[in-house]
This record gives structure tokens, sequence and C-alpha cells, in this order.
């Protein structure tokens, strides 16, 4: 099975090496899409992106070399497409001082990917706000639990919204809209910098706004986005329903489908 496929620094990892993460659940990680050639669309923001929360998060440097390698190796003789998560977290951390954990180490897990885009989704909207919403953490309580909350009243899943009553993103995914004149419009709000977000930014002309929840439901389209998803239309937004096909959104999945894999 793919969900077997675990290493820890290059070597199967032991249930000792996972103890501190189930108990502390301090980390953080990154989820990039293997494709069927063996790219990695934005892999290099896969790798800032780590560098950058381990500083956050451990105060610590990582060698985003050391992780590729660990990747490769990871990826040798695993089917593609897949999805590879790489998950960076000292396995010295003590719930009681975790201040003292500062050499982190890289787990490497590996699942099967769908294909591209998957079935369009509706969303319940909830107020929430994830903890450290710029980092992508392991601390996804929260989120899971508010997922679950949409799934039990019947839907795909929850859209976010602030106490300020804003939408911000999913509960593993940025969203975006498009608005009566075209045009893309990302939420201007604490939200996850996504790698997929980031490349559709590069490719498409787009704004950031503060959007209500109101205006959501008034928008052209919505879509959901992240690297095990692509572009993944939004049906509806509680009892709204919205369009699935637009001009703008097929634009989108081409563009995100042209764009080039890295290699590692």
């Amino acid at each position: 099975m793919l969900g077997a496929m675990v290493t820890l620094d290059g070597t199967p990892v032991s249930v000792d090496d996972l103890l501190a993460l189930a108990l502390t659940n301090v980390g953080h990680f990154t989820s990039m899409r293997v494709d069927s050639d063996g790219t990695i669309r934005g892999l290099t923001l896969h790798m800032e992106r780590l560098a950058r929360d381990c500083k956050i998060v451990w105060h610590a440097a990582l060698d985003t070399d050391r992780v590729r390698e660990y990747v490769r190796q990871a990826l040798e003789a695993v089917p593609h497409p897949c999805v590879v998560r790489v998950t960076i977290y000292d396995p010295k951390v003590e719930l009681g001082h975790p201040a003292d954990a500062n050499e982190p180490h890289v787990l490497v897990s590996v699942r099967g990917a769908g294909a591209l885009p998957p079935a369009p989704l509706r969303a319940q909207s909830l107020v929430y706000e994830r903890d450290l919403p710029e980092v992508k953490h392991v601390g996804l309580f929260g989120a899971l639990h508010i997922r679950g909350a949409a799934q039990r009243a019947g839907f795909d899943d929850a859209l976010f919204v602030g106490r300020d009553g804003f939408v911000s993103e999913g509960g593993t995914w940025n969203v975006a809209f498009i608005d009566q004149e075209g045009t893309v419009v990302w939420p201007d709000a604490p939200v996850l910098p996504g790698v997929t977000m980031t490349l559709l930014q590069q490719q498409v002309e787009h704004h950031t706004a503060t959007v209500t929840l109101e205006q959501a439901k008034g928008m052209a389209a919505a879509f959901a986005t992240n690297t095990s998803i692509g572009v993944r239309p939004l049906a509806a937004i509680d009892d709204t329903q919205l369009p699935v096909e637009h001009p703008v959104l097929t634009r989108l999945q081409e563009a995100y489908l042209s764009i080039p894999g890295e290699t590692l």
C-alpha cells in the first residue's frame, strides 16, 4: 500500500520515531502531487515553504537538498501519479519544553493521487480561523473538526469565515472567486499562501479583496485550489448554487495543467 511507505531521514520509520509527532502534534509539512512523468508543479515553491516554516516553527535552517534526496528515495518504487507529503518535526520535542527542540527531521509519506480535477464540491460556511494561518502546520484538529461538522450537515467540506465576517479559505484548500466581470478574486484575509494559488496567480490576471459571505454567494463562480485537486469548482455555498462551468474556470484549469513540472 502507498500509505505504508513512510521514512524518517531516508530510513523506515519506527513507532518510537512517531510518538512525539502523535503525542505533541508539533510540526509543519507540505504535500506535493507527483505527475505521471515524475515531475512536481511548484517544487521550488514547496521547498521554499518548508525552509520558511522551519524557521518559524523550529527556529532552525532546513537543508532542502537533503529533503529532495529523501523524497527521491521514497518515490523510487512508487507508481505515479501520487502525492508525497514531507513533514518536518523533531522526535525529541516534549510537551513541557517545546522550545528545547531545534533539530528538525524529515518524515516522507506517499499516497495515491486522484484524477484532476475532482468533482465539484459543496461547501458549508462556518466561522473558523486557523492558528498561525501563514504556516502549513500539523495542527489540523480544528480544521478537521469543522470539516466533519460540514459533512455531517450534508456538505463536502467547510468554507471558513472569520469573526470579522470575511471569507478566508477552506479546510485544506485556498478559495477564490470569479466576479460578474470575469475577474479572479482572491480573499484578502489571513490564509495559507498555497503553492497552487501562487502558481495560478502567476498565470492569470487577478486581484485580492475582502469578500463577505453574501458577496461570495453572489459571484459568477468559485473554486478551491491545492496540490491534490488543482482547480476544483464549488457547486454550492450553503444553499446557494454556483455554476460549475465558466470560461474563466476552464482557462484556469488549462493554465494550471500547462505549468511544467520540475524534476527532483
